[in-house]
């Protein structure tokens, strides 16, 4: 009996556990953050298998959306709701009700209202019902198997900050399959954006059917090979290819459109068309013969725009894709076309001439010609009730009147667009481009193209910075580019886009106002859930070490500054050991004032975070102070000019902030060491990058001085041009003298004057980077 007793007993502690964990509460905390919540006193509504979403009949899209709210529901708890269509004021009780009112501003807004009895979601129209269905489904926890979920009392009123919240997959350099196009488009429903920017077109492939030119397909999809890593010259000797059938493309238009997703296809033109060439060489300046491109770059051949059968080609392009695509924008590129074809191009020249396209101080007739070929396929596309959108190329020669401009190269070209009163959607590379690193380090990283846009920057972003009331008007919204030159994978894809998608999703919808990066990571850590329970391959920067070194003059020291976002314990070390729970605990800010080896690393119950190491390495100049007589490019000029002797090189990243961009003159830094010193070595570094138009020194210069007015040259050394339009790498420079003593040193690192012959610049100046200048 007493056995019998201790197994009911058992049985009874067993069923108390499973009563404990059978509810779970919801959160409104999620992303993006809604503008208003307002919770009260009330109990919570309780969410399971036996709660019905109703909504009005003969409502076929609030029938959608409802039982896309079950769907989400099951993906959480295991427990599908059941549906049903209600008459007009028939009541429902443990339900929640799907319902229109006209009376909500904003065409996406949305009021979710949560009592003890009930949950309605209601919106001016469908769309704002799908956004307060998509912050119900992430307020449920992720991982809620068969459990009641307690839904908090209040209210939600929300509705986005812009209409245009977008993302761009480019599947020209790489393609991905129907189904994970799909997925891509779950992820923007999942962030509440409304705009999928698919770019189809491309040097290296055309991917979209086209039934007119069926060669575009059967030619311009495949490439015989493709450059391995950064335009080396080795290639892997492997065909590479796919396309979307117009029926496959429909398909995947009607997936989008069922989740309030607009798709805006691209045919980038009239650059970035070897594809095109390659299927019908007819249409070139030249006439080929053309291949589609096994590299990446910018490439002179493009369009003929003097020839009648390539504008036709277009019309007829654009004829099929307006078929496919009803957006009511159609993106037609205009980015990175050379004008060196053209140029020499007698039919291009004779279009010129017949046209009356003349060159003027700021523009050539060649760019005018760019401009006649965007404005005649913009006004066959007006002419079928469609828009352009263009990239802010565009703006250079008469811009299409009605375009609207998408900004890439910075903000600045869409200020000037809003400025001209073009309407403007803000895509800027220094926040998101996502096909750039995410980490300053990135050893341990996948290839990327380069550049550095952390999370933190993602979400520091304001479209309408630096704009008037009037102009910000004009900002119709934002979106990210993830490029694929090295994304060779859909894990890949999602690696690079997870989670910096949730940033840019709350730059989207979130009054500026409302933002909290510190808020937002807490958040991000609840929604971290939903990518790890649905299979994505996201990124975890967002846990690793976040590490601020700070020069201090007047202390001579780096000051290292150490955090996480969770408050985890850090442990450091200075002799490039790695850090244990033996070492160095970190407690506050640690200034460094020798050579040293600093390792840190975050130690977790779950285990250690990835270690962040820096070499510091003093010499003579450290620290000094340091004067430039030619000032960084205000948009590279970061720490300024104590970046060049503060102890810590720059890695393969120009965009970290250890590097000082400069353009359109020689860099000349005058470093005062404190008293006569006896000097005879000085070296620096520069980053070659020649696709991002980055060109190193041409020579160095150093002069010395006692009284910082007479100087007195000490060495020269010429260092060739760089000729390689595909170089990229650090160059390291170094010049040794016969011992001599001074106070002063003057060093000129001399830029290179051109880009080289056969760059997309040819002929424009380029920019130099300069990190670390060292005197011993």
């Amino acid at each position: 009996m007493r056995k019998l007793n201790h197994a009911l007993l058992a049985s009874a502690l067993a069923l108390a556990c499973a009563s404990c964990t059978a509810e779970k509460e919801a959160n409104y905390q999620v992303i993006p953050l809604p503008q208003e919540v307002s919770l009260t006193q009330g109990n919570p509504f309780k969410l399971n298998e036996n709660v019905l979403i109703v909504y009005p009949e003969n409502n076929a899209l609030l029938q959608r959306n409802a039982e896309f709210l079950s769907e989400y529901i099951q993906q959480a708890t295991n427990y599908a709701p059941k549906t049903k269509a209600i008459a007009a004021g028939e009541q429902v009780k443990n339900a929640i009700v799907l319902g229109l009112d006209p009376g909500i501003a904003n065409k996406e807004g949305y009021v979710l209202t949560t009592t003890p009895e009930g949950i309605s979601i209601n919106g001016q129209t469908e769309n704002g019902v799908f956004y307060g269905i998509q912050t119900l489904r992430k307020s449920i926890p992720a991982e809620a198997k068969g459990a009641t979920v307690l839904i908090p009392a209040g209210e939600i009123k929300d509705e986005p900050r812009f209409s245009y919240r977008g993302m761009h997959l480019d599947v020209g350099r790489h393609f991905f399959p129907k189904e994970f196009i799909k997925k891509y488009i779950d992820l923007l429903a999942l962030h509440n954006m409304n705009t999928f920017h698919w770019h189809l077109t491309e040097d290296q492939g055309w991917r979209i059917e086209i039934k007119k030119y069926p060669k575009l397909t059967e030619i311009g999809s495949q490439r015989s090979r493709t450059v391995i890593g950064r335009n080396t010259q080795e290639y892997d000797n492997t065909p590479y290819g796919g396309f979307y059938t117009q029926e496959e493309a429909k398909e995947i238009v009607k997936y989008a459109q069922e989740r309030y997703i607009t798709i805006i296809p691209e045919v980038d033109l009239p650059g970035h068309m070897l594809a095109a060439l390659a299927a019908y060489p007819e249409m070139g300046c030249t006439g080929g013969p053309y291949e589609v491109c096994p590299r990446w770059g910018v490439f002179e051949d493009v369009l003929c725009i003097g020839n009648d059968k390539t504008m036709q080609f277009l019309e007829d392009v654009m004829s099929e894709i307006i078929e496919i695509f009803p957006s009511e924008y159609v993106h037609i590129g205009g980015d990175e076309a050379p004008r060196t074809r053209w140029e020499k191009c007698p039919k291009c020249q004779a279009r010129i001439k017949a046209e009356g396209l003349k060159a003027d101080k700021k523009h050539t007739a060649e760019d005018r010609l760019q401009s006649y070929c965007m404005t005649r396929i913009e006004k066959f596309l007006n002419s079928k009730g469609r828009r352009i959108i263009g990239w802010d190329e565009i703006l250079e020669g008469d811009v299409a009147p009605n375009a609207t401009v998408m900004s890439w190269r910075g903000a600045s070209g869409g200020i000037e667009a809003a400025q001209m009163g073009h309407d403007v959607i803000m895509t800027p590379n220094t926040y998101c481009y996502f096909d750039y690193y995410q980490t300053a380090d990135t050893k341990d990283e996948p290839l990327g193209i380069g550049g550095y846009v952390p999370i933190e920057k993602v979400y520091s972003l304001d479209p309408t910075f630096d704009l008037n009331e009037e102009q910000k008007k004009h900002i119709i919204g934002a979106q990210a580019n993830l490029w694929t030159e090295y994304i060779t994978t859909t894990e890949h894809v999602e690696y690079m886009v997870l989670p910096r998608m949730a940033a840019l999703a709350e730059v989207q919808w979130t009054q500026p106002e409302k933002k909290d990066f510190k808020d937002f990571t807490k958040r991000l850590a609840r929604l971290m859930k939903f990518y790890q329970r649905d299979g994505f391959n996201y990124a975890k920067h967002v846990f690793d070490l976040k590490v601020d070194f700070t020069p201090d003059v007047a202390k001579k020291a780096v000051v290292v500054t150490l955090s996480t976002i969770d408050d985890a314990p850090i442990y450091y070390t200075l002799d490039g050991t790695e850090p244990t729970t033996a070492s160095l605990k970190y407690t506050e800010p640690v200034a460094i004032t020798e050579t040293a080896d600093f390792q840190a690393v975050v130690i977790r119950p779950e285990g250690k975070s990835k270690v962040v190491n820096k070499k510091i390495s003093f010499n003579k100049a450290t620290y000094c102070p340091i004067e430039l007589t030619f000032q960084p490019s205000e948009k590279y000029k970061f720490g300024g000019a104590i970046t060049l002797v503060d102890g810590m090189k720059g890695n393969d990243s120009y965009a970290t902030g250890a590097w000082l961009g400069f353009v359109g003159g020689d860099v000349e830094a005058i470093i005062d060491l404190g008293q006569e010193t006896e000097i005879k070595r000085v070296a620096t570094n520069a980053i070659v990058d020649m696709s991002a138009w980055i060109m190193g020194s041409t020579g160095l210069v150093v002069s010395v001085s006692d009284d910082n007015k007479e100087f007195r040259e000490v060495a020269v050394k010429d260092i060739p041009a760089e000729t390689n339009i595909d170089k990229k790498g650090v160059e390291n420079y170094e010049i040794t003298f016969d011992p001599v003593k001074a106070r002063y040193v003057k060093v000129v690192i001399k830029r290179s004057p051109a880009l080289p012959k056969g760059h997309a610049g040819e002929g424009k100046a380029a920019y130099m980077f300069i990190d670390e200048i060292e005197v011993d």
